[in-house]
């Protein structure tokens, strides 16, 4: 993970809230994502604040878990990428 990188969510995503996690929208694709609330708070991180390499202890901090969860949140990461949900 870069150390000065700050992700940052695509524009003009349509998130709508559900019971476990998001639907986002993209527009300018035409697609759908289906999101977990794992998944939703890494986006909800991803405001353009937070540095890359903080997000796995941001999200060990929410869920109290006993070690960050580094692979996870850099495999999620790596989707949102590829799905152009981040930047």
């Amino acid at each position: 993970m870069s150390e000065r990188h700050n992700p940052e969510r695509a524009p003009n995503l349509e998130i709508n809230t559900v019971a476990d996690g998001y639907i986002v929208y993209q527009p300018d694709r035409d697609k759908v994502h289906y999101l977990n609330q794992t998944a939703a708070l890494v986006l909800e991180l991803c405001n353009g604040q937070n540095p890359e390499a903080d997000l796995p202890q941001l999200v060990q901090s929410a869920y109290d878990l006993p070690q960050p969860p580094v692979e996870e949140v850099t495999a999620c990461l790596e989707t949102f990428r590829k799905e152009a949900l981040v930047r």
